[in-house]
């Protein structure tokens, strides 16, 4: 379970705070919906160069938010970075495998990250009762997920868009 607790703020936030107020204003939790399951030993780095595929298996207590996901559909996938190393300071300019250069953090999806969420966007190849089989895979099996929603614009045509 990933615990990231959120509590209603006290007072209205001032405009400027400092690292250890915001921290101590609040706290954010969540709650696995599901994971991933993949056979695959190793993944690829990034779904847009992904054609590998798995499933993830959602929790049965919210199977039934799943009901009008279709095969051929596009969704994002919201997920825990679970075996990335600890974020530290060093973190902060990383340089990729596949670039040349050293990045910021936030221009990249590197899964060492101050807050390990990751994202994907993944095809649908079908649904069977809580599991929903994708394809474009780029998560590790075992993977949590926090969230699905329809991938929408740029060519993607949500089940739920009309």
């Amino acid at each position: 379970m990933i615990f990231i607790a959120m509590s209603p703020l006290k007072a209205p936030l001032p405009d400027i705070m400092t690292t250890h107020e915001a921290k101590d204003a609040m706290k954010i939790e969540f709650e696995p919906i599901g994971f991933v399951r993949t056979a695959l030993e190793k993944v690829p780095r990034h779904w847009t160069v992904s054609e590998a595929e798995g499933e993830i298996v959602i929790n049965e207590e919210y199977a039934g938010g799943i009901k009008d996901i279709k095969a051929g559909q596009h969704i994002v996938v919201i997920f825990y970075f679970h075996q990335s190393a600890r974020f530290t300071p060093d973190f902060l300019v990383q340089t990729p495998h596949h670039r040349n250069e050293s990045l910021g953090v936030f221009s990249i999806c590197s899964p060492v990250r101050p807050n390990p969420i990751g994202m994907s966007i993944v095809e649908v190849l079908g649904v069977e009762g809580r599991v929903i089989r994708i394809k474009g895979l780029d998560m590790r099996d075992g993977t949590p997920v926090l969230d699905i929603k329809p991938a929408t614009g740029n060519g993607y045509d949500a089940a739920t868009e009309k």
